[in-house]
């Protein structure tokens, strides 16, 4: 074969994940270093992908043919032999792409057994019952993994016998409990595949290559990187590891367990993990028994603990990451049969990162990269009300943490039906597998009865951000039934309940929760970025609440107050339809007045809130619709009301006004009797003269409508309004001594003229106001750059406009012609789901379309009016992605929502560094030259 397609772990490129995967990458750095790794070679991800695109068997042929040379060193560093029925031996093969990926193929260990390699096995310890004990767990994994048969069909078996022998354990099955048990694999094999198990060792190993190959484009594979937009550049095919055998169920000096080497749960820098004693493989995360704490083997094997004690800081060391490991005891000596980066929640990354930094293992810089900033975003989910005091119907271990409710769900098949359709789903499980990743993606958390903290529903769960509990073994589901007994009570689906993942609590019902608070790591962390980044974050604060969480999150000022969002209340909304619905400038004083003073006071209030911080007030920008009753409903409401006071004038008719001794029966019809229907007529009226006036100003495309300038253009009185509202508490809060930093931004702008009329405006408020109040008022005048035509006139734009912001959630609209809320409810989705699109562009930037407009737009407008600050202040100002490319641009500023503050603020460094690192089209002052 012309390239080579596999390498031993002795002389493998531990750097090469994109060709050995993440696991034989590992192995060979390990195995380097020194470390004590069975011995073995990587099949690497070229050698999946050849076989992939093959036509013919005889690629695989060679294949195997070198296989076959590897196989021979692993033979001669252990002084076994494939296959030989003296001295065989076995050896675990195990799938590895670049990052970790659910739906690949499962491990296969054992491999090399059949009855005559068996009796071998049999002959080298002299122990027959972990010679078939090995051989029951290579006929499970093997055919699971490599042959289709459902790991339910095998756990029946199994299950059986331990009833039968009233056992618990499978390790309390006896040598002839275990014979039966190889039998009955056997005869599972001949019914449920088309072919019989291989008893020859080279077809074994033959058909669990191929299976790990092929599970690269398996559904559940496919599934998850298309759902997380994992590219061939991050990962393409997938490297199978061959490695000899060393076993943790040989004897009572044997184990197995994996471990961290900080708390994946909270940072802290402690070991942190699990083991058993007489186990192999996936006991530990299985569930099946509950492993012991790791620190228990500093009694139980002392010097086996000091030696991953050892390990921990080798690991650390080598990798300058925290990692997990898997190890296994055989007889008294220690391997490492694999090591990764240890995933951890947020709270962990976040007080590992600056650990790491305190005990000189990375930079600052290193710590802000290696973080995912949407991570961060599990750091301001939701606690539980410290204020409730309910008892838990279960507890488990906290896996994941946040607080949240859900509707039960059994299966995940029904969790993701009801994720799709927007419900808030719990999965709730015996156990999961990474079958079940569909479930996890349509699930607010996760609970399962069985498993520890290292289980696969908890490293996903965490992986995730999700919260989840894990080991709740007073729940007891069935799947069939649709509920879980919890004691004495019956949990039925769709109850509500709420997880706990700080504490591992299972409640019944929806309980409150409340904001979380940042702690030292975070604000530490964020200081950091702060220090870095180009891009300066401010928030979106529509109240004075809003500002107060602003400040507290260590937003650098306002960029968007929404002044619309101030009238959402239900004491506030009718000013504004009465304020809309007014024909005349008469008509719309008095509402005016009260907006004056609700808004003035608002507006002072955030003012003060930010102190010397930066704040933009967004003039009214809303789509009438989103404020006036729709034609529809008032035309009901004036139906209804017509046949009400028929049917009241009907009932007096009868009962006459005035009645005496009614019977209590008859009570009901006297309260109606009493209904004034010239009462009911006025409402009917009212009604009445707000459908017309609702009809007068119904749009067909409200979106595109009479909104933003033009409704401060033909009816200024509103504007104005606005305007000397947010004067005025600017000079109020300068009169208190407050450096204030103030500026108004027009929404909607097309050309200049409507931008000029609104600085006529102002210029003549701030006169007023500054010779009324004597202050000197200073204020910027932006213009809102979400209209296409904004975007080719921004050098005219730049003649008057102060400074610019890109609304995107209204520019991609009117770019892509997309209706943001039909497009993601109706055929978004679609679109992702089939490849024509490779994001959603209302949630990440569209480059080539918007980033376009924007960037041409810049450049426009920084010609006419040089170093012009410019922001955004759409959804995308807190992607990740996007927060890039607007770094790369030179942009100022992105103002986000207040929870996504921490992830703007982490990405907008991360840019900094990565944009002065690797792009030189930047200035040499950007790039730090």
């Amino acid at each position: 074969m012309a390239t080579k397609y596999m390498v031993s772990f002795r002389e493998g490129n531990g750097k090469d994940r994109m060709l050995l995967g993440l696991k034989g990458a590992c192995l060979c750095e390990m195995t380097q270093m020194g470390l004590n790794v069975p011995p073995g070679f990587v099949i690497t991800t070229k050698a999946c992908l050849a076989y992939l695109e093959s036509t013919d068997g005889s690629f695989f042929s060679d294949l195997m043919d070198e296989i076959k040379q590897q196989m021979k060193f692993i033979e001669q560093m252990t002084g076994k032999a494939f296959g030989d029925p003296q001295n065989p031996l076995l050896v675990s093969v195990r799938p590895g792409a670049a990052i970790s990926l659910p739906g690949l193929s499962d491990t296969i260990l054992n491999l090399g057994l059949n009855e005559a390699t068996l009796r071998g096995l049999i002959s080298q310890n002299g122990n027959e019952q972990f010679a078939y004990d090995a051989y029951q767990r290579f006929l499970q994994l093997f055919g699971k993994a490599a042959m289709g048969v459902s790991e339910g069909h095998f756990e029946q078996v199994l299950d059986a016998l331990k009833v039968r022998n009233e056992v618990t354990f499978d390790l309390e099955l006896t040598t002839e409990d275990l014979k039966e048990v190889c039998l009955l694999f056997h005869q599972l094999f001949e019914e449920e595949t088309p072919m019989k198990f291989p008893e020859d060792v080279w077809e074994q190993l033959a058909v669990a290559v191929r299976a790990i190959f092929e599970s690269w484009m398996s559904q559940r594979a496919t599934d998850y990187r298309r759902k997380f937009n994992i590219t061939k550049d991050q990962a393409n095919g997938v490297a199978c590891t061959i490695m000899a055998m060393v076993f943790g169920n040989m004897d009572d000096n044997s184990g197995t367990g994996v471990g961290f080497t900080r708390d994946p749960g909270t940072g802290e820098n402690q070991m942190f993990g699990e083991y058993l004693i007489h186990a192999q493989g996936e006991d530990v995360v299985a569930g099946v028994r509950t492993p012991a704490p790791i620190e228990l083997l500093a009694t139980e094997m002392p010097s086996i603990y000091h030696q991953l004690e050892d390990l921990k800081d080798n690991l650390e060391r080598l990798y300058r990451e925290i990692r997990d490991f898997e190890f296994t005891v055989e007889s008294g000596s220690l391997y490492c049969l694999q090591s990764q980066n240890g995933r951890m929640n947020a709270e962990a990354m976040v007080r590992t990162s600056v650990d790491l930094v305190e005990e000189g293992l990375i930079t600052k810089e290193e710590a802000l990269l290696r973080i995912d900033p949407k991570h961060l975003e599990q750091l301001v989910y939701p606690r539980l009300d410290p204020s409730f005091f309910g008892h838990p119907i279960a507890q488990g271990f906290p896996a994941s943490p946040g607080a949240v409710a859900g509707y039960c769900a059994f299966d995940v098949e029904r969790a993701e039906t009801w994720g799709k359709v927007g419900e808030s789903v719990i999965l709730v499980q015996e156990e999961t597998g990474p079958e079940d990743i569909h479930g996890f993606l349509a699930s607010k958390g996760v609970v399962t009865s069985k498993g520890q903290k290292t289980c696969h529903a908890a490293v996903v769960a965490r992986s995730m951000g999700k919260p989840c509990v894990v080991g709740a073994d007073e729940i007891s589901v069935d799947t069939n039934g649709r509920q879980a007994q919890v004691g004495p009570r019956v949990l039925h689906e769709g109850d509500i309940i709420t997880i706990d993942g700080i504490d591992g609590n299972v409640y019944y019902g929806q309980i409150d929760t409340i904001e979380p608070e940042f702690n030292p790591y975070l604000i530490t962390l964020l200081k950091w970025a702060d220090e870095v980044a180009q891009l300066t974050v401010y928030a979106n604060a529509d109240t004075p609440w809003d500002a107060v969480r602003a400040r507290s999150q260590g937003a650098a000022g306002i960029g968007l107050c929404r002044t619309e969002r101030m009238f959402e209340g239900p004491d506030r909304l009718p000013l504004v339809i009465e304020l809309l619905l007014a024909r005349t400038p008469a008509e719309r004083i008095e509402p005016l007045d009260q907006i004056l003073n609700i808004q003035r006071s608002d507006f002072r209030n955030i003012l003060r809130t930010m102190g010397s911080l930066s704040v933009t007030f967004r003039l009214l920008d809303t789509p009438l619709h989103e404020f006036l009753p729709s034609v529809t409903e008032l035309s009901k409401q004036v139906e209804d009301l017509k046949n009400l006071r028929g049917t009241v004038i009907a009932t007096q008719s009868i009962l006459g006004n005035v009645v005496y001794n009614v019977p209590e029966e008859e009570a009901s019809k006297m309260a109606f009797a009493q209904l004034d229907s010239e009462l009911i007529l006025g409402i009917i009226q009212q009604k009445e003269m707000m459908l017309k006036k609702t009809h007068v100003r119904a749009e067909a495309n409200p979106m595109l409508g009479h909104r933003g300038v033009r409704l401060g253009i033909t009816m200024p009185d509103i504007y104005v309004t606005q305007i000397r509202a947010i004067l005025e508490a600017a000079a109020d809060c300068i009169s208190e001594g407050i450096d204030v930093q103030l500026g108004i931004i027009v929404p909607m702008i097309c050309a200049v003229p409507e931008l000029t009329r609104i600085k006529a405006y102002l210029d003549e408020l701030r006169k007023e106001i500054q010779a009324e109040k004597g202050v000197d008022l200073k204020c910027k005048l932006g213009a809102m750059m979400e209209v296409v035509s904004a975007c080719l006139k921004a050098d005219e734009l730049a003649t008057v406009a102060e400074f610019f912001a890109f609304g995107t959630n209204d520019l991609t609209q009117a770019t892509l012609s997309f209706s943001r809320d039909d497009a993601e409810n109706k055929f978004l989705a679609y679109y992702l789901m089939d490849g024509l699109i490779d994001k959603n562009p209302f949630e990440s930037l569209d480059f080539e379309t918007v980033g376009l407009l924007i960037k041409m737009a810049v450049e426009k407008g920084r010609k006419i009016r040089p170093g012009i600050p410019i922001g955004i202040c759409g959804e995308q100002a807190s992607d990740p992605t996007s927060i890039k490319f607007f770094d790369q641009l030179g942009l100022d500023y992105v103002s986000c929502s207040v929870p996504q503050l921490p992830i703007a603020r982490l990405a907008a460094a991360q840019a900094s560094i990565l944009n002065m690192a690797n792009s030189p089209t930047l200035s040499p002052e950007r790039r730090g030259d």
